[in-house]
């Protein structure tokens, strides 16, 4: 039986780890720390086979029927 890969269902959101760059460029813009920002679980299953580590960034990007696409971030971390 294969195994079920949460991350191609159809009604979970787009989730990438941002790069060292990206994220610094995140911070600047919003003029914040990367532990200012809301946080998602290491062992959530949305990331689980993403190979991120504590305090990496990741974004999100949700269909929506009003703003198109919307878009958050999140700090990974082990709590």
């Amino acid at each position: 039986m294969a195994k079920f890969k949460i991350e191609n269902h159809n009604l979970v959101p787009k989730h990438s780890k941002l790069s060292k760059d990206e994220t610094e460029e995140l911070c600047k813009r919003y003029r914040i720390t990367v532990k200012d920002l809301p946080r998602i679980h290491h062992k959530d299953a949305a990331i689980a086979a993403m190979n991120v580590k504590e305090n990496d960034v990741v974004k999100i990007e949700r269909k929506s029927p009003t703003a198109g696409l919307s878009v958050f971030y999140r700090r990974v971390s082990r709590d």
